[in-house]
């Protein structure tokens, strides 16, 4: 067997399906590339047996065939190249491989393609949607970083997604803060909700094109995405996902509107002198006034900032974890943005001022019980 490629297509390719290769694989093959050829077209895919990538490209091949290559000496071997065709020709008795540069020849061994594990496939009857990829890469980029890493509570590794006809929400908790983002613009025949890994979502955000149309089609075992020669599979968290509604307060009448980048800086400053376990900083707000402060007794240290806002409500006192409020106003993009409080014990909740049409999010954050 015989192909010719561009080496920077090729490694293009290769870059994009090596996110699905695992650290520690199970099965030695998995650290390979599955090079299948067939009608001119090399179709390359990439599994750790969660999830798959698979994408494809034109090549000049004498023969249809199959073979595993190791992924890292390829890889290596494509980055160290400047841009040329490139000839590999594959001994189908031994899996060798031979690569013919202008520079000169590379010799690597690859295994039986026949021995790659199958990738799964979408079926006909499976559930599809298309979903523009500029709200997948929203919702992912607003909902990843509030799942939890509590291998004990496998349903919260993932984002939970609900499938409602004209809408789809996309929620992540982690116990102590949640994030819901919902995309109103959808036009589809199916309502169904499944948990995606975050492995899978990681990569789907890193090798989506922005300004193109997604294709999800879902099953009870898997999901899968389709876009340009792309498709990702991954296996679903079959687990059952924790009612979400039931912690979002209804009534928390006190409102704080401040700026989002004075927020965030002055938390950032006011955190250095938190608690380090606890990273607990106080929210002091009174009409027109919100006082941030924080203290760390071991140490005597201690930090208080005054910021201008705009409140409704009786004055409150009230502790949050710092990282966890600035995790979510670093990835909401408002200038301005609204919290909706109660009491010092219950749940705040985070808003944007100005929401984007067609999408709606909300953040919310469990308070840290105050010392004093």
């Amino acid at each position: 067997m015989k192909f010719s490629v561009s080496s920077s297509e090729l490694l293009k390719q290769l870059q994009v399906a090596a996110g699905s290769i695992g650290s520690n694989p199970v099965l030695p093959i998995l650290e390979d590339f599955l090079f299948s050829i067939a009608d001119n077209k090399l179709t390359i895919s990439a599994t750790d047996l969660d999830t798959a990538i698979t994408t494809q490209m034109d090549v000049m091949a004498d023969t249809d065939g199959t073979i595993a290559v190791p992924a890292k000496i390829l890889l290596d071997t494509l980055k160290a190249l400047p841009q040329q065709p490139i000839t590999f020709s594959i001994d189908e008795n031994t899996f060798a491989i031979e690569i013919t540069s202008a520079y000169g020849k590379y010799r690597l061994s690859g295994e039986n393609g026949q021995d790659f594990p199958a990738i799964p496939e979408p079926e006909a009857e499976d559930d599809t949607i298309t979903i523009p990829s500029n709200a997948l890469i929203q919702g992912v980029n607003k909902t990843l970083f509030a799942t939890s890493n509590d291998e004990l509570r496998l349903a919260m590794m993932g984002v939970y997604f609900q499938v409602d006809f004209s809408k789809i929400t996309m929620v992540a908790t982690d116990a102590h803060k949640l994030v819901r983002y919902t995309f109103t613009d959808l036009s589809s025949e199916v309502s169904t909700s499944f948990i995606l890994p975050k492995k899978a979502l990681n990569l789907i955000k890193n090798v989506l094109p922005a300004g193109d149309e997604v294709k999800m089609s879902f099953n009870k075992a898997n999901a899968f995405f389709s876009f340009g020669n792309t498709q990702i599979s991954c296996r679903l968290i079959d687990s059952r996902y924790p009612d979400y509604h039931a912690v979002i307060p209804v009534d928390n009448p006190f409102l704080l509107t401040v700026s989002r980048a004075d927020f965030a800086s002055s938390l950032k400053r006011i955190a250095i002198y938190a608690n380090k376990t606890t990273n607990q900083v106080i929210l002091n707000i009174s009409p027109g006034n919100l006082i941030v402060s924080a203290q760390d007794l071991d140490f005597s240290n201690e930090a208080t900032e005054k910021l201008s806002c705009t409140y409704d409500g009786d004055p409150l006192m009230i502790g949050f974890n710092a990282k966890f409020l600035l995790e979510m106003l670093n990835v909401l993009e408002s200038d301005e943005v609204r919290m909706e409080l109660s009491t010092s014990t219950r749940a705040g909740i985070l808003l944007p001022v100005e929401e984007v049409p067609g999408e709606d999010i909300l953040m919310l954050v469990m308070p840290v019980m105050l010392s004093n």
